[in-house]
Order: structure tokens, then sequence, then C-alpha cells
């Protein structure tokens, strides 16, 4: 079994789409107006508009709700990508920080609330 994709749940799929490609720098993937994959070497993050999960009813995921979820992208220099992207952030969590385990780490959240990490390991 191979992880395909994570997929996020979204009010408006073209804003959370451009954020993603900004951060990636990865051009989205459009194949419906409803849904988007931002697909990198390792694996692909799916965005998709309430409309995809409506037959779910009561039990379908709800947008801007995520409070367990971090979305992880590794990085070889995150103080360069934080330079880079920090005009496009709106709420940065934590600036780049050198964690207790060695990574390099910045936090910050999508425009739905969800928290991304880019992050580099240590070199050995």
């Amino acid at each position: 079994m191979d992880l395909a994709s994570i997929r996020i749940i979204t009010h408006d799929v073209d804003r959370l789409a451009r954020f993603y490609e900004t951060v990636t720098g990865t051009v989205a993937t459009r194949p419906a107006p409803v849904f988007a994959e931002v697909r990198t070497n390792s694996g692909t993050l799916a965005i998709a508009s309430t409309a995809t999960v409506a037959m779910l009813g009561d039990q379908a995921p709800k947008p801007s709700s995520n409070n367990t979820i971090i979305i992880e992208f590794l990085v070889a220099d995150v103080d360069a990508e934080f330079a880079r992207l920090q005009d496009d952030l709106d709420d940065v969590v934590l600036e780049p920080t050198t964690m207790p385990w060695g990574n390099r780490s910045t936090l910050f959240r999508d425009p739905d609330g969800n928290i991304v990490n880019i992050f580099s390991r240590p070199s050995l």
C-alpha cells in the first residue's frame, strides 16, 4: 500500500491552490473546478471543494476546522524558503528555529488555518 495523497477540504479551492502553488513552486493540476492537486516528487497534496464530500452528509470533513494535522514539506534551506514566502504568509506560528531534535523548521497557517511546517534535517 502506498500513501497517494493528503486531501484538504475547503470552501475556496482557487485560493488554497494558489497558496500551495506559491509555497511549493509547483503549478497545481486542475482536473475539475472543484479539485486541484499539487504534485511533488514524494507525494500529492489534494485540495477539494466541499461539493466533493457532500454525499457524506453530517460525516463530511468540515473546512477550516483542522486541529490535528501538520502539513510538512522537506526543503534544503528553511531560512531561504521563509524569506521567499514571508510576504505571502498571514499567520506565522514559528519563525525559523532549530528544534531540539536538530531539524530546522518554520511553521505557518494556510488560508484555511491548517498548520504548515517547512523543515530541513540536520547534516550528518
